[in-house]
C-alpha cells in the first residue's frame, strides 16, 4: 500500500511539474503581448515588433537597388534579380513577410514598394517607398507617395 501511495504521489508531481512547464510559453507569450514596443536602435520609428521587421525588409531592398543601379546602370524590375544584391536574399523574394505582404514594381528607372499589413492599425501601418529610398506611412489608409515620411 505504501508503495502504491508514493508511486501515485511521484506521478501526480510529475504531471504537476509537466503542466507547469508547458504553461510557461504562454505565460511569457501572453505578457509579451501586453508588453510595450521596446525600440530597436536610436531613432527607431517603428511602433510594433511587427512594424520594426517591415522596415527592415524595406531598408534591405533599398540598399539592394541602390546597390543594383550603381552596379548595372539601372533598377532591377522584380526581387527575384535583386538576389546578391547587398544583403538581400532568394529567400527574401517571398511577398509575405510575417503580418505584412511586400509588393514590388520595378522599371529599369524606377520601382516602388509597399508593405500592407494584414490589419491597419496604430502599430501595423501601411509602408511605401520609392527609388527616391524614402520611406512613407499612414495609420489608416494605403501609404503612397503623399503619406508622410517616417523619421
Amino acid at each position: 500500500m505504501q508503495k502504491c501511495r508514493t508511486q501515485f504521489l511521484a506521478v501526480l508531481i510529475l504531471l504537476m511539474v509537466t503542466t507547469i512547464a508547458l504553461s510557461a510559453p504562454m505565460l511569457s507569450g501572453a505578457q509579451a503581448a501586453g508588453a510595450t514596443y521596446q525600440p530597436k536602435f536610436a531613432g527607431d520609428p517603428a511602433r510594433s515588433d511587427s512594424e520594426a521587421a517591415a522596415l527592415a525588409y524595406m531598408r534591405v531592398v533599398l540598399r539592394a537597388q541602390r546597390q543594383f543601379n550603381k552596379q548595372y546602370g539601372h533598377f532591377a524590375t522584380s526581387l527575384a534579380e535583386l538576389v546578391h544584391s547587398g544583403s538581400f536574399t532568394k529567400r527574401m523574394v517571398n511577398p509575405t513577410r510575417g503580418d505584412y505582404t511586400a509588393s514590388f514594381t520595378g522599371k529599369k528607372d524606377s520601382f516602388v514598394l509597399t508593405m500592407t499589413p494584414a490589419h491597419l492599425d496604430a502599430q501595423h501601418r501601411s509602408f511605401y517607398a520609392e527609388d527616391d529610398g524614402k520611406i512613407h506611412a499612414e495609420e489608416e489608409k494605403l501609404a503612397d507617395a503623399s503619406s508622410p515620411v517616417v523619421k
